[in-house]
């Protein structure tokens, strides 16, 4: 994106992220869900946010429906307004990280080249892409706010899976199958990913 602001420095600060992360004694990432409405991004997001609070890390979620109500409320569904919506979320997920938070994102973030911006912003290691994997039929069966009929009805315009694309992450850092996992088998897998990479001591 072309910065249109001038005259603007970028201050820099003494106390970085190593120094953050060195005192809450863990790293700074971003956990980025991705994967088809109700597919379980949300309900993972929730559930692993409550158990690494529990073990005293400093975290906090981005949710795509939550940010819609504020940061991003001007953005529809188009592709260009799919864009620009993980493109700030990015950013700010980049901040969390920054701050030596783990933050947990859940968006639809239906595009590679979106989800591929968004890595670009953090350092090797520091973007953890997680597909929670559901079969179109199994979303269609919890579809808890009833999206997915009014889009096959038409109501709803671009709607991923229905009338809009998603393109499956090809090398993620971790694939939750929501299909055959329950909520805490889908949490305790993600929880298991980030202790064994270091990311946590627990």
């Amino acid at each position: 994106m072309t910065q249109k602001a001038t005259n603007i420095t970028w201050h820099e600060r003494q106390v970085d992220k190593a120094a953050r992360e060195k005192r809450n004694q863990h790293k700074g990432v971003v956990i980025w869900l991705t994967g088809l409405s109700a597919s379980g991004k949300s309900t993972i997001a929730v559930e692993v946010d409550k158990i690494l609070f529990s073990l005293g890390i400093h975290t906090y979620i981005l949710d795509g429906d939550n940010v819609r109500h504020g940061l991003n409320k001007d953005l529809g569904f188009s592709p260009d307004d799919r864009e620009e919506n993980i493109r700030r979320i990015g950013e700010v997920a980049k901040l969390f990280a920054d701050s030596g938070a783990i933050v947990l994102t859940a968006f639809i973030s239906p595009y590679k080249k979106d989800r591929q911006i968004a890595r670009d912003l953090l350092e090797e290691g520091d973007f953890i892409e997680v597909f929670v994997d559901a079969d179109i039929e199994t979303c269609k069966q919890r579809d808890p706010k009833g999206l997915y009929k009014k889009a096959i009805e038409g109501t709803i315009p671009n709607f991923t899976g229905i009338s809009a694309p998603y393109e499956v992450p090809e090398k993620p850092e971790l694939v939750i199958n929501t299909s055959k996992l329950n909520l805490k088998e889908s949490a305790d897998v993600l929880v298991k990913y980030l202790a064994d990479n270091k990311i946590i001591n627990k």
